[in-house]
C-alpha cells in the first residue's frame, strides 16, 4: 500500500533538500542505515535524479530521526517544485513508507509596519469582526494576479501606485465623466461630486467627490509593510483600474463593456486589456432586475477565466431586487460590523453568497464603525493623497475580492469561478453574532487563512455533487465500500436539516461533516443502520456548507440521498 503524500509546502519558483519520512513501524529501514540509503537511492534514481549525461546523480542522507519517528533527510542539491514533487512521489510508492512530506519553511506571522495599521484596521485582523488576514499572509499574499476594479478610477497615491497597472476609461457620456474627451486610455478618477441637488434623481442631495475607486483599490493592494500608511488584503497583487462610475453613477452599457474587457474579451473600439483579470470587483449597483446586457457580460467574463465579486447593496433590502448582486455567476458580498453582525444598511437574501466587513458607522465608534484605505484630500477635482474611512457593502466587497486574488496566488492551476466560491462557503467562519433570521447574509464571514488553506491543501474545494434543498437524487449504487459524496449549502437563519437515504437495494452507511468531506473515518455524525433507511438531523445547523457521503456496508443500488433544511 502506498503511503500519503503531501504537496502543500511546495510551490513555483521555490527550491527544497529537505524531506521528511515516516517508514511504517514493520520497515527495516528505521532501524538499518543500509536499508534506509537503499529506500532513498531507489526513490531518487525513480524520480529521474540519478545520473545522467553531465550531471551528477543527487543523493540524500539521514539528518535526524523527529521525535514523531519520522526521518529527517537531506538531498545533496536543492531540488525544483518538480522534482521534488517526483521525489515524494516515489517514496511514497514504497509500501513500507506511511507517509512523505516536504520539510517545509514556517514564518513569523506578519504584523505589517504601516503607520495606520495597527489603529484602524480593525477590519483585516479583529478577531471577532475581521477577516483573518494576518495568518493567510504567511502562506500567500496575491503575487502574480490581477483585480480588476470597476468603479469611479484612480487618483494618484504613493502608498498604491506601484501595484497599479494600465487601465481604461469606459465612461462615454461627457457628463458623467466631466474630462469632455470620452472614452480613453487614462482611468483618472475626474470627481463625481454633485454641485446641484436633485440632478441625478429627485431628491438627490448636493454630495463632493468619494474617491470610491482608490479606496477600493487600496483596500486589495495598497502597498504593505513599507512603514507608511496601511496595508492591503492582497498586497502583491496588482490592480487594472476600469472607469465607468463619475457624476451621477454610470450606466449598464459602460459597465458591462468594462467587465468584458477586464476579463481579456474584446470590446470594439478599445485596445485589449493586457493584464485580464482573475478576479473582478464591482462596488456598485441599483435597484432592478438583473439586465440581460449584464447577465451576458458577466457570464463572458466567468467563461474567460474571472471570478466577478459584487457589492450586495445599501438600501437594507432583499438583494434579489437590486443588481448586479442579483445575477447570477457573480459572488454576492454583504456587509458586516466591526461586532461581526450584519450591518444596518445591508442587503440581504437568499441571494447573498458570503459577508465581508463593510462597518457600521458611527453606531461602532471611529475607527471601529468604517473600513480603512487610501483616499484623496479633494472635495472635487483630486488634490493631496490621504486616507479615510468608509462604510457600506462596496467596502465589504474588495475584502473578498483579495481573497480571491490571495487564493488564486497558491493554486496549482487557476480555480474556476465555481470552485472559488464553494471554498469561500465551506471556509467561511461562523458570524459571532447571527443575523436576524429573515436577513440572511450568506455562509458567514470571509475566512482569507482558511481559504488559502483550503486551496493549499489539495487545489480547490472538496469534489462533491451539489444538493439542492428538498430534492432527492436517486441511482446511487455502488460496491463494498464505495463512497459517493453530495453537498448542500445551508444559510443563516435556516433550522431542522436532515439528511436522509432511502430505497434501493443491498446496505449504504451515510456520514455528515461540516465544513469538508465526510468519510467513514472523519465525520460529524453519522447512521449506521441495516440496509439504506438512514437518518441524521440537525436542529440549529450551522450556515455553510454540510458534506453528506454515502458509503458502500456492502454492494448497494438505486439508493436515493435528500438533504432538507427549512429555509429563514
Amino acid at each position: 500500500m502506498a503511503g500519503d503524500v503531501s504537496t502543500a509546502g511546495l510551490h513555483d519558483g521555490g527550491s527544497y533538500d529537505r524531506f521528511i519520512v515516516k517508514y511504517r513501524d514493520d520497515s527495516r529501514a528505521r532501524i538499518d542505515s543500509g536499508e534506509l540509503q537503499r529506500s532513498l537511492g531507489g526513490a531518487l534514481s525513480g524520480a529521474g535524479l540519478g545520473a545522467a549525461k553531465g550531471r551528477a546523480a543527487v543523493s540524500a542522507t539521514k539528518l535526524r530521526t523527529l521525535a514523531v519517528g519520522a526521518e529527517l533527510v537531506r538531498t545533496s542539491r536543492k531540488l525544483d517544485r518538480v522534482e521534488a514533487e517526483g521525489l515524494l512521489r516515489q517514496l511514497a510508492a514504497d509500501p513500507h513508507v506511511a507517509y512523505v512530506e516536504v520539510d517545509a519553511r514556517r514564518y513569523a506571522t506578519l504584523v505589517p509596519d504601516d503607520t495606520y495599521y495597527n489603529q484602524y484596521q480593525w477590519h483585516f485582523k479583529d478577531p471577532v469582526g475581521g477577516i483573518n488576514l494576518p495568518t493567510a499572509w504567511d502562506s500567500a499574499t496575491g503575487a502574480g494576479v490581477v483585480v480588476a476594479v470597476v468603479d469611479t478610477g484612480i487618483t494618484p497615491h504613493s502608498d498604491l501606485d506601484a501595484n497599479i497597472l494600465p487601465g481604461y476609461d469606459f465612461i462615454s457620456d461627457t457628463f458623467v465623466s466631466r474630462d469632455g474627451d470620452g472614452r480613453d486610455a487614462n482611468p483618472l478618477d475626474e470627481g463625481d461630486w454633485n454641485p446641484v441637488a436633485g440632478e441625478c434623481y429627485p431628491g438627490s442631495p448636493v454630495q463632493e467627490s468619494s474617491w470610491h475607486g482608490t479606496h477600493v483599490a487600496g483596500t486589495v493592494a495598497e502597498l504593505t509593510n513599507n512603514a507608511k500608511g496601511m496595508a492591503g488584503a492582497a498586497f502583491d497583487a496588482k490592480v487594472v483600474p476600469a472607469r465607468v462610475l463619475g457624476r451621477c453613477g454610470g450606466y449598464t452599457s459602460d459597465i458591462s463593456d468594462a467587465v468584458i474587457w477586464a476579463s481579456g474579451g474584446t470590446v470594439a473600439g478599445v485596445p485589449a486589456n493586457a493584464n485580464p483579470a482573475e478576479v473582478i470587483n464591482l462596488s456598485l449597483g441599483g435597484e432592478g432586475a438583473c439586465s440581460a446586457v449584464e447577465q451576458n457580460a458577466f457570464n463572458i467574463a466567468v467563461a474567460n477565466g474571472s471570478t466577478v465579486v459584487v457589492a450586495a447593496g445599501n438600501d437594507a433590502d432583499n438583494v434579489s431586487g437590486y443588481s448586479p448582486g442579483n445575477c447570477t455567476g457573480v459572488i454576492t458580498v454583504a456587509a458586516t460590523r466591526i461586532t461581526g453582525g450584519i450591518a444596518s444598511y445591508s442587503n440581504y437574501g437568499n441571494r447573498i453568497d458570503i459577508a465581508a466587513p463593510g462597518g457600521g458607522g458611527s453606531v461602532d465608534g471611529n475607527p471601529g464603525g468604517y473600513v480603512w484605505s487610501a483616499g484623496n484630500a479633494g472635495t472635487t477635482v483630486p488634490t493631496t493623497e490621504t486616507y479615510f474611512g468608509m462604510g457600506g457593502t462596496s467596502m465589504a466587497a474588495p475584502h473578498v475580492a483579495a481573497v480571491v486574488a490571495l487564493m488564486q496566488s497558491v493554486a496549482e492551476t487557476p480555480l474556476t469561478s465555481a470552485q472559488v466560491l464553494a471554498t469561500l462557503k465551506a471556509t467561511a467562519r461562523p458570524f459571532p453574532v447571527a443575523p436576524p433570521a429573515n436577513r440572511p447574509i450568506g455562509a458567514g464571514i470571509v475566512d482569507a487563512a482558511a481559504a488559502v488553506q483550503a486551496v493549499l491543501g489539495g487545489g480547490g474545494p472538496p469534489t462533491a455533487t451539489p444538493l439542492t434543498n428538498h430534492v432527492a437524487v436517486g441511482g446511487n449504487t455502488g460496491a463494498k465500500d464505495a463512497v459517493i459524496k453530495y453537498a448542500l449549502v445551508v444559510p443563516a437563519g435556516a433550522t431542522n436539516l436532515s439528511f436522509i437515504s432511502f430505497g434501493g437495494s443491498g446496505n449504504a452507511d451515510l456520514y455528515v461533516k461540516f465544513g469538508s468531506e465526510a468519510s467513514a473515518s472523519s465525520y460529524d455524525l453519522r447512521s449506521v443502520r441495516p440496509g439504506n433507511n438512514e437518518v441524521i438531523n440537525i436542529a440549529t445547523p450551522q450556515a455553510g456548507t454540510y458534506y453528506v457521503t454515502l458509503v458502500g456496508k456492502t454492494q448497494f443500488g438505486n439508493v436515493s440521498v435528500r438533504g432538507s433544511f427549512t429555509a429563514p
